[in-house]
């Protein structure tokens, strides 16, 4: 006598419950699709099922544990039917991993969302801190002005398939089980199209340009991204569509260098400007601005013009402008020039190397 409850694993006292659980999990396993050309998965798989099909009827359980024997039942192709129909919706549960979920009625084409888009939109500097606005041009699918979006020839529409007779799937026989899976000629919508649309080939959509307007905030940097709301992908089955995503790139400028909310620039003077200080005009993305520079200012002095750097985005504040300064040695001097540099060298000379070599001895004596 086969003990029904050892090849389910459950005890003799187990609920239907727990009984169910045991065959779905034991089902799963040794199932012939997931255990193709392994004789001993397929005599254990029908074992299983003959264990549930005693077990679960109380009548024939009844009997089975009163006698160790259920009476007329035999595990038969014709006796199997009527099993396989009382309890299909275990098999539901449990092919649906092999052959996607299925019902008896035709599944209903829920709305899906349309995929998103990226753009890459390559602004300047000056852009990226004043703020700006963009018209950019994107690719996307619409709906066909000639079908509606339907995807039939104006005239014409979608018929029932003939493959599924509507239904959405179609029904099949796998092993000792009959299971359903989506039909291949309508995609489980039920209906397909005898007569495309010529001018969308039956998608139901064509591919179009679009011009967008792009406002870019003050203060992107590299990496901003912005989304617009909308104007993604068209949505399918009456979804909504996706949203469009603006990647910002700031190009290079030639005269300033981006740290954070920190604008850096270098900005000549003449070696007189520098000995006698001067007041020069420093250029600004605001405009330009006047910056003092005191008498005796080495090369390498850095000055801070205060809020004239980047805006922080979505905020009020703002950073600083670095201003370096650099003396520029001039190229070609008159003779003129020449010979009052000369006599300044002469002058001057013998101090400054008097001084440098008092800066060496001190060095190295560790003064």
């Amino acid at each position: 006598m086969k003990d029904y409850y050892r090849i389910l694993g459950v005890p003799r006292d187990a609920s239907q419950e727990e009984i169910k659980k045991a065959y779905r999990r034991l089902a799963l396993k040794y199932h012939p699709d997931r255990n193709p050309n392994d004789k001993e998965a397929e005599e254990r798989f029908k074992e299983i099922n003959e264990a549930y099909a005693c077990l679960s009827d109380p009548e024939k359980r009844a009997r089975y544990d009163r006698f160790g024997t259920v009476e007329g039942f035999e595990f038969s192709d014709t006796g199997f039917d009527s099993f396989a129909s009382a309890f299909s919706d275990i098999f539901e549960d449990i092919f649906s991993d092999f052959f996607g979920t299925f019902t008896g009625q035709r599944r209903r084409t829920r709305p899906k969302r349309g995929a998103d888009l990226r753009y890459d939109l390559s602004i300047s500097l000056e852009e990226a801190v004043k703020g700006c606005e963009k018209e950019i041009t994107i690719p996307r699918w619409v709906n066909c002005d000639l079908c509606g979006g339907s995807g039939a020839n104006p005239g014409s529409g979608p018929v029932r398939c003939p493959e599924c007779g509507g239904s959405g799937y179609v029904r099949f026989q796998q092993g000792f089980f009959s299971v359903s899976r989506t039909c291949s000629r309508c995609g489980g919508s039920g209906t397909y199209i005898v007569t495309p649309c010529r001018a969308c080939n039956g998608e139901g959509r064509i591919r179009k340009y679009r011009t967008v307007s792009v406002k870019i905030p003050p203060g992107v940097d590299n990496g901003s991204r912005l989304r617009i709301s909308g104007e993604g992908e068209l949505g399918s089955h009456g979804g909504p569509p996706g949203d469009l995503y603006i990647i910002i790139t700031v190009k290079p400028h030639k005269f300033f260098k981006r740290q954070g909310l920190d604008l850096y620039c270098e900005v000549p003077i003449t070696f007189p400007q520098a000995v006698f200080g001067a007041e020069i005009e420093v250029p600004t993305l605001y405009g330009t601005e006047r910056l003092k520079i005191p008498a005796g200012t080495p090369s390498g002095k850095e000055f801070v013009l205060k809020g004239r750097g980047v805006p922080r985005l979505g905020g009020h504040s703002k950073g600083n402008q670095i201003v370096r300064i650099y003396i520029d040695v001039p190229k070609k001097l008159t003779p003129r020039q020449k010979e009052l540099l000369q006599e300044f060298a002469r002058l001057s000379g013998d101090e400054v190397q008097k001084s440098f070599m008092d800066k060496l001895k001190d060095f190295f004596s560790g003064e």
